[in-house]
């Protein structure tokens, strides 16, 4: 048994997915659906797809049996609930949705309709993430009480252009998309540790201020002038995380863009961004080699032409030593991978939970407990660091 699958935009982020969908054992075809016309014709060409849609809704009313969506990060919602009300499979990319209500519809037609639901979130397969789990998992933390995750990426650092690419010239209006809104690369790979989930927030925002127009106000689509965020989570074991959601700071986001610390009764883990340690009572340990990444194989580099350099880096890291590369499928082998490693094993979770029914590990429940925390959070900081209550849709049905 196989799946087609269709891709839903055709921008720097998808062109990574397309080969390693079609390289799938699990998938027969791959079809696409782009909003810019020249950008389908291109594209298309690229990777030899045969099958396009002039729209989305073309592709719903057709055959296809899963959608892969890759469109501008506060559209993703409407465009799920869309593809599940039709009958589809639904891979997402991050965040979930922009409000609560959204997540809520997502949730409801996940369960209604029995479809596989997964939100692409590569910190669940970072390598930090993946060390700590297998730690953690053979009691070496004792019990987790206090994490950070942080998602440090400037401005100035590729993300420009990258809302120029998708936003047109209106770009500033959406580049001000609030910092909490992204929480999914900080609070995504602390939970996918630890396993609990947020049950409270406070959160503090910065006003940016560098006066160029982006996080201004007056042309935010969302009346946002904070550029940096900071939250603090109870969360429902009786531990702490905190977060940081940083888009202007001096830092080499390059290198990792997102990083962690877990502090446990027994053993801790500590990240910067060229040093990794694990610690207890007796030694620290450098374990950078197990969780830096290498440069990936099979880099289409005329689809990385028109992606800023500085953010290039992102779409080629390879695996780390902590990765089980042997359960992904022998087509991959040669193929591109990117973002500290996750691209591959994103989508053979996805193909797998279609294929079999099996529930992906980024669920929509899972998937609600990354996304919706820094929704409230950014509440919070609207409310000049107010306590707020997050709500828990539960674990998935099993």
């Amino acid at each position: 048994m196989t799946i087609s699958i269709g891709v839903v935009g055709a921008g720097q982020f998808a062109r990574s997915f397309i080969p390693l969908f079609q390289a799938h054992p699990g998938v027969h075809d791959v079809r696409l659906t782009e909003a810019v016309p020249e950008r389908l014709e291109r594209e298309s060409a690229r990777h030899a797809i045969t099958t396009t849609y002039k729209s989305f809704e073309d592709m719903l009313v057709s055959d296809v049996d899963a959608v892969a969506i890759f469109t501008q990060r506060w559209t993703h919602g409407p465009l799920v609930i869309q593809a599940l009300k039709a009958g589809k499979h639904v891979y997402s990319c991050v965040p979930m949705a922009v409000s609560e209500e959204e997540i809520a519809a997502i949730i409801e037609a996940v369960h209604r309709t029995g479809l596989t639901y997964m939100m692409g979130e590569t910190s669940y397969y970072n390598p930090a993430a993946v060390y700590c789990r297998k730690r953690h998992a053979e009691g070496a933390f004792g019990d987790i009480f206090y994490a950070e995750g942080d998602y440090v990426h400037d401005m100035d650092l590729g993300f420009y252009d990258a809302y120029r690419f998708s936003g047109g010239d209106r770009w500033k209006e959406t580049a001000s998309f609030p910092p909490m809104y992204y929480p999914t690369h900080a609070l995504g790979g602390v939970l996918a540790v630890t396993g609990s989930h947020a049950t409270s927030v406070s959160c503090l925002g910065v006003s940016d201020t560098r006066g160029d127009g982006v996080f201004n106000r007056a042309v935010s689509r969302w009346d946002n002038d904070f550029s940096n965020a900071t939250a603090l989570f109870r969360t429902a074991d009786g531990g702490i995380v905190r977060t940081n959601e940083m888009r202007r700071v001096g830092y080499p986001s390059r290198l990792r863009e997102s990083r962690f610390r877990f502090f446990g009764t027994e053993g801790s883990f500590e990240q910067l961004a060229t040093t990794t340690l694990w610690q207890n009572r007796e030694k620290a340990e450098d374990i950078e080699e197990l969780i830096r990444t290498a440069p990936a194989a099979g880099l289409d580099e005329a689809a990385l032409a028109d992606i800023d350099p500085a953010l290039r880096d992102a779409f080629g890291s390879g695996f780390a030593p902590v990765h089980d590369i042997s359960r992904l499928p022998d087509e991959f082998a040669g193929q591109p991978n990117g973002h500290q490693g996750s691209h591959q094993f994103l989508t053979d979770d996805f193909v797998s939970a279609c294929l079999t029914g099996k529930t992906p590990p980024v669920n929509a429940w899972t998937a609600a407990r990354y996304t919706l925390p820094g929704l409230v959070a950014h509440r919070s900081a609207l409310a000049g660091g107010a306590q707020l209550d997050v709500h828990d849709f539960g674990d998935a049905p099993v």
